[in-house]
């Protein structure tokens, strides 16, 4: 059986796209659609797709963050193959196939899917946005995958095999970093399906920006992906990333915004220091919610 979970919250507006790109894959006849969120707003929208569709299920969660989210899922899915996606994304055409070719092979325990970025290119923030899913998690994730080695999928759409995950622990910064180290500590490989693209709205305020990064590359500080071997860095940022970054210009604005994004990038490793190693604020200080992508 195969078990889709969406995780929402406060995605009234956005989270109808998401079901509906799902619903529209080919799925298996054996599947089941949750859909985890605290608030009333995004379960009344999820409840209308349930009364037309027995499959669809909303599970409620205390709005704790997504790792809590994810463990309610994990303890309600019924699945041997878990899809994890989020409510203020959509998947294309055939993602969802995409991803189960990929764990066909059995030693494949987790695969990633691809996020493309839908923000305008024309602007600072837009275009940082194309540049680190392009020249960066998608070069990467290629590289690695061709190469055999480990790789971190994308919180914003993975599958897994549901047998190698129980729980993780709810103040994980980076759960889909540490859902994909846990895979492969028991021996399985990480793929990549960049055919099973993902679009995804990337915010549009620095604060906002800083407040997603801030989150996801703080999860690298915590001790749960000390011993990752994809364990990000502002060194190894720019060690593996610079060049691809500048080559990834098109215009001398572009290249300028490059050269903004670096300083952007120092920023955020220095924050994560700062915030997470230093004065280790606890999770629910961290984990902010990013209103410009909803």
């Amino acid at each position: 059986m195969l078990t889709i979970v969406i995780t929402a919250y406060r995605e009234e507006r956005t989270v109808g796209r998401a079901i509906e790109a799902l619903l529209a894959q080919d799925l298996p006849q054996d599947y089941e659609l949750l859909v985890v969120c605290p608030d009333d707003e995004t379960a009344a929208v999820v409840a209308d797709y349930a009364a037309q569709n027995e499959r669809i299920r909303r599970l409620r969660d205390e709005g704790r963050g997504k790792p809590a989210a994810f463990n309610v899922a994990l303890g309600a899915a019924d699945g041997d193959v878990l899809i994890l996606s989020d409510g203020d994304v959509y998947v294309a055409p055939r993602a969802v196939q995409a991803l189960l070719v990929a764990l066909d092979d059995p030693q494949v325990g987790i695969v990633s899917g691809r996020p493309v970025s839908v923000s305008p290119r024309d602007t600072m923030l837009g275009y940082w946005s194309h540049l680190l899913v392009d020249a960066g998690a998608h070069r990467q994730r290629s590289l690695r995958a061709a190469h055999g080695q480990f790789l971190e999928c994308s919180g914003y759409l993975y599958a897994f095999r549901r047998s190698l995950v129980t729980a993780i622990p709810e103040d994980a910064l980076a759960e889909d970093g540490l859902v994909s180290y846990r895979v492969w500590q028991q021996g399985f490989r990480t793929a990549y399906a960049p055919e099973a693209a993902v679009y995804v709205r990337f915010p549009t305020s620095y604060r906002d920006w800083m407040t997603q990064k801030i989150r996801t590359a703080g999860g690298y500080a915590q001790p749960y992906l000390s011993g990752s071997p994809g364990m990000k860095s502002f060194r190894s940022e720019a060690i593996h990333g610079a060049l691809a970054a500048i080559q990834y210009a098109r215009s001398l604005r572009e290249l300028l915004w490059t050269m903004l994004l670096f300083v952007a990038r120092l920023h955020v490793w220095l924050r994560v220091w700062w915030d997470v190693k230093w004065r280790k604020k606890p999770f629910e200080a961290v984990w902010q919610r990013v209103n410009s992508t909803k």
